[in-house]
Order: C-alpha cells, then sequence, then structure tokens
C-alpha cells in the first residue's frame, strides 16, 4: 500500500554553518566591537548573548538573515523570552523545532480526515504516517497539506508504493 511520512526537521549541518557565519559576522561588525554578542549551539538549543535588548535583536537578525541564505526555513525556530543575567546583559533561547508537534500532528490527521480524501493519517511518534489505495491520493493529500499548513515547515518523506 503506498505511503508516505510528513516529517519536521532542520538540516543540522546547515544549522551549524549559518551559526558559524553569523558569528563571524558579529565578531567583524564594527557597532558588535567590545561587547559580548554572540550565538551558541548545543544541540538544538541556541542562545544568543547580547549586552542590551537592541544589540540581542540585531544578533537574531544576523542569525536569521544567515539561516536564510543557507536555505534554512526559519519557521524551525521557536524563539524564547529574553533573560537578564549578570549587570546589563541579556540572553535569549532559541530551539530548532525537530519533529511535528503532537498537537499539530492532531491538527493535520484532522484536516486529512475532514478532506474526504480516501487516504488515512496516523500518529508516527514525532511523524504522521498517511497511507492510501492510489498514489494520485497521496499526492492530492501532498497538495492539501502544503495548501492548509503554513505555520510549520513540512517534509514529506518516505514515499513508497
Amino acid at each position: 500500500m503506498p505511503s508516505f511520512d510528513i516529517a519536521c526537521e532542520a538540516n543540522q549541518v546547515e544549522v551549524r554553518n549559518a551559526i558559524d557565519q553569523a558569528n563571524k559576522e558579529i565578531a567583524n561588525r564594527f557597532d558588535f566591537k567590545g561587547s559580548d554578542a554572540r550565538v551558541e549551539q548545543k544541540e538544538r538549543e541556541l542562545t544568543a548573548f547580547a549586552d542590551d535588548d537592541f544589540k540581542l535583536s540585531q544578533v537574531r537578525d544576523v542569525m536569521i538573515g544567515k539561516f536564510a541564505k543557507r536555505g534554512v526555513d526559519v519557521r524551525f525556530l521557536d524563539i524564547g523570552d529574553v533573560q537578564k543575567i549578570g549587570g546589563d546583559k541579556v540572553k535569549q533561547l532559541i530551539t530548532v523545532r525537530h519533529g511535528v508537534p503532537s498537537d499539530h500532528a492532531k491538527k493535520i490527521v484532522r484536516l486529512i480526515k475532514d478532506s474526504k480524501l480516501k487516504v488515512q493519517a496516523s500518529i508516527q511518534g514525532d511523524t504522521v504516517r498517511v497511507t492510501g489505495a492510489k498514489r494520485d491520493d497521496l499526492q492530492s493529500a501532498i497538495a492539501l497539506l502544503k495548501k492548509e499548513v503554513t505555520d510549520l515547515p513540512l517534509a514529506y518523506q518516505n514515499f513508497r508504493d
């Protein structure tokens, strides 16, 4: 039976390269001279450091620009709240999404069931598997999801006949 998986994961190599490029640009920019502005990465968590809120927003803008140039969708980033650390320095936690969140997965399954397509959707951990009798039905499901789900960058993998 034909099937495919719906996933949501960023290319970690491109994420690392974008962070490295952003740190190089921050180190070379005149407005960041003498400041402690940087972005650190630990697995799927990014932490942006700066001297004040304005510089933090500049660091974030540089980072987002580098993500765009490297072809990494900015919708993968889940930007947290600004936290104050010692003195007037601030930091911000940014997580890189991995897998389809359960509430989005339920919405996707409900959307597919409500569309009356002859396919079945089931949640498989952090992915959603869609199966159907015909390849055309699966392609219709992909077209429907591309049109309806815009707040999450979805990837369609493991298409099998």
